[in-house]
C-alpha cells in the first residue's frame, strides 16, 4: 500500500474552469479538495479565453423566453458533430450527458453565488443547421473587480480584456466611426475606467472575470489551491489511480486521493514535439494559450493505459503576427478582419478558397487542408482603403503609425493597384485581379455564390451591421491595397484521453481506469471535430468537471443511466 505525505478526498491537477467547478461541488458535500497548478498563476486556459460557456437550454434562455430544448440541442449536435468511428470522445451518449448536465451545472454555480448571465445575441456557429439557435446559447460571468481576491489577485492568470465591459459590448469598438452605439459604448467604458481608478477597483472581464469569480468562490468554500505545484506522476495501486506525486519545498510530495484524481491540465499547444507528431504544419509560437499547456499529463495518463483520440484537432484561431509580437501571448485576431466588408482571404496562388466568416476552428481546418495541395500557410488577407477608413486594423491599433511601421518593415504589403500588390506577395497579377473582380461581382449581386459568406446569422454577427445592404460583403476597389499574412493559430488543442459519460478515463479496450477522471482539453472533446458555438471548449471543461465530481462523490449513477437510456 502506497504511503502518502498527505491525503484529500479529491485531487485536481490544473486550475482551469472545470477544476474549480469540481472543487466547489465536492466542497458543497463536505469533501476535502486540493487543486495543484504547476504555473505561478491560477485560472489556466479558461482565464485567457473569452470566458463563454456554450450551454443549451440554459436557465437564462428560459427566463428570457428564448426557445430551446434538449431535443432541439441534440438535433443540432447530431447535424454538426455527428457520429463517427474516429471521434470516441463525441459519442451520442456523451453528447446527451453534456446536454442534460450542462444546465444543472449552471444552476449549481448560481446557487454558489457565481454571477452569470446570458449574452443577449451570439448565434451558434452553424445556426442555419437543424436545431441551431440564432440568439445563441452562451453563458458567461459578469465582469469582476479582481481586488476582491485580496492577496490572490496577483495569482490570477491575466486575461485579454482588463476592462469593465461585456464581450459583446467590447465588440462595438470597431464601429466607433460608423455609429453612435460604438461611440456610446466607448464613452461608457471610458467613464467606468475613470471611476474604477478613483475607487481603487481593478475590473477584468471575459475569462479572467469567470475565473476570478470561480477562484473567489473556491477559496471561500475551503478548496486548497496551490501554485507552482506541478504533478510529475500518477500513483497506481492494483490498477487504480490513488494519488499523485507533486512538489513541495523543492522536493517530491505524495498526495493520496480517496475518491479520485481529476486531470484538467490543458492540452499540448506549447509542445512542438507533440504538435509535429499529431498536428504537422502547426506551430506552438502561433498559440494564444498559457505556456503551461505542454501535454505531459496526457502522456502520463497514456503511460497508465489511457486511450487517446482526436489528437490532430485544435481550436484553430486565425491570427497574424506582426513584428515584436512573436512571443506575445495574445496575437491580433484575423477573425474580425476577414469577416468584415472589403476583405477577402486568398491562398498563395491568389485564389479565394473558403467563407471567411463562420467558425474559427473550421476556418483553420480549411487552411490546413488547403495547404496539403496549394500553399496556404500563410494565406493572405487582401483589403483596400475602404476597410482601413472604417475599421482600422487590430482593433484600430494599426490605424495610423503602427500600420506605417508594419508596412515599412515589410510585414504588411501595400500597393496602389491589385496587380502591384500581387507581385509583392508573389502571386500572379492576372489571377489576383480575377479573384477580386469575381468577389466584387458577388458584392454587386448581394450574394457570395462561391462560399455563401453572409448567409448565416453568425457570419453577419462577425460583420458590420452598419454596412448596407450586407454586413459582410463589400467591394475591394479603392487603393491603396494591402495584404496581411494569416496563419492558423489556436486557443487550445482539442484531443486527449478518451472519457466516458461519467468523465472516467478509459483504456484502449474501453474499460475504466479506476480513480482517474479528466476534463477540459486534456480530453478528446465531446464536440468531436466541430465547434458548435462560442464556449464549446470552456463549457465542456466545466460540465465534465461537474460530472466527474458528481460521480466520484457517489452521486453519479443517474448520469450514466440517463445517457444509456438516451442511446
Amino acid at each position: 500500500m502506497a504511503e502518502f505525505d498527505e491525503t484529500f478526498d479529491f485531487v485536481v491537477v490544473g486550475s482551469g474552469g472545470g477544476s474549480m467547478c469540481s472543487g466547489l461541488f465536492m466542497r458543497s458535500l463536505g469533501k476535502s479538495v486540493v487543486i495543484l497548478e504547476k504555473m505561478q498563476y491560477v485560472g489556466g486556459t479558461t482565464a485567457r479565453s473569452g470566458g463563454v460557456m456554450w450551454i443549451p437550454n440554459n436557465p437564462f434562455m428560459k427566463r428570457d423566453g428564448i426557445e430551446d430544448s434538449l431535443d432541439k440541442a441534440m438535433t443540432y449536435l447530431d447535424n454538426t458533430v455527428g457520429d463517427h468511428d474516429d471521434t470516441p470522445g463525441a459519442t451520442r451518449e456523451r453528447r446527451y450527458t453534456y446536454l442534460t448536465q450542462a444546465p444543472r451545472m449552471v444552476d449549481f454555480l448560481i446557487r454558489q453565488g457565481i454571477k452569470l448571465y446570458r449574452q443577449p445575441y451570439w448565434p451558434d456557429y452553424y445556426d442555419d443547421r437543424p436545431g441551431g439557435s440564432e440568439p445563441g446559447r452562451t453563458v458567461t460571468a459578469e465582469y469582476f473587480n479582481a481586488n476582491e481576491l485580496g492577496e490572490w489577485r496577483e495569482k490570477l492568470q491575466p486575461g485579454f480584456m482588463p476592462v469593465p465591459a461585456a464581450m459583446t459590448d467590447a465588440m462595438n469598438i470597431r464601429y466607433l466611426k460608423q455609429s453612435w452605439l460604438g461611440r456610446k459604448w466607448f464613452l461608457k467604458m471610458a467613464g467606468r475606467m475613470v471611476m474604477a481608478k478613483l475607487r481603487g477597483q481593478n475590473w477584468v472581464s471575459a475569462g479572467a472575470a469567470l475565473q476570478g469569480r470561480m477562484l473567489q468562490a473556491s477559496l471561500k468554500a475551503g478548496v486548497d489551491i496551490r501554485i507552482n505545484s506541478g504533478v510529475s506522476e500518477l500513483i497506481e495501486e492494483n490498477g487504480a489511480i490513488t494519488g499523485v506525486v507533486t512538489v513541495k519545498d523543492g522536493k517530491p510530495w505524495r498526495i493520496g486521493a480517496k475518491l479520485g484524481v481529476l486531470i484538467n491540465a490543458g492540452g499540448f499547444s506549447h509542445n512542438q514535439r507533440m504538435r509535429d507528431k499529431y498536428q504537422p504544419g502547426t506551430q506552438a509560437k502561433w498559440s494564444m494559450v498559457p505556456t503551461g499547456d505542454t501535454g505531459e499529463m496526457i502522456e502520463e495518463m497514456t503511460r497508465h493505459g489511457a486511450a487517446i483520440a482526436q489528437m490532430e484537432e485544435m481550436v484553430g484561431f486565425q491570427c497574424f503576427i506582426p513584428p515584436g509580437t512573436e512571443n506575445a501571448m495574445v496575437k491580433p485576431s484575423a477573425q474580425g478582419l476577414t469577416a468584415a466588408p472589403h476583405v477577402i482571404l486568398v491562398d498563395q496562388n491568389g485564389v479565394r478558397y473558403m467563407n471567411e466568416g463562420g467558425s474559427y476552428m473550421l476556418y483553420c481546418q480549411n487552411m490546413l487542408e488547403r495547404h496539403k495541395t496549394v500553399g496556404a500557410i500563410p494565406s493572405w488577407a487582401i483589403f483596400d482603403s475602404q476597410y482601413l477608413e472604417k475599421y482600422g486594423l487590430a482593433n484600430n491599433i494599426a490605424g495610423g503609425w503602427k500600420l506605417k511601421d508594419w508596412v515599412a518593415s515589410g510585414f504588411i504589403k501595400k500597393a496602389d493597384t491589385v496587380e502591384e500588390l500581387a507581385k509583392r506577395i508573389n502571386v500572379g497579377p492576372t489571377k489576383l485581379r480575377a479573384t477580386t473582380d469575381r468577389f466584387n461581382g458577388f458584392v454587386a449581386k448581394g450574394r457570395d455564390e462561391d462560399f455563401h459568406r453572409g448567409e448565416r446569422a453568425y457570419d453577419n454577427f462577425l460583420g458590420d451591421p452598419y454596412n448596407k445592404p450586407s454586413n459582410t460583403l463589400g467591394t475591394l476597389e479603392k487603393g491603396p491595397f494591402y495584404a496581411v499574412p494569416i496563419v492558423p493559430g489556436d486557443v487550445g488543442t482539442y484531443g486527449g484521453v478518451v472519457t466516458d459519460v461519467n468523465a472516467r478515463v478509459l483504456r484502449e479496450d474501453g474499460t475504466v481506469i479506476p480513480g482517474l477522471y479528466a476534463t477540459g482539453i486534456s480530453t478528446a472533446s465531446v464536440m468531436g471535430r466541430a465547434y458548435p458555438g462560442a464556449g464549446s471548449s470552456v463549457g465542456p471543461s466545466f460540465v465534465w468537471g461537474f460530472v466527474a465530481a458528481t460521480h466520484a462523490a457517489g452521486a453519479g449513477n443517474m448520469v450514466g443511466a440517463e445517457a444509456a437510456a438516451a442511446a
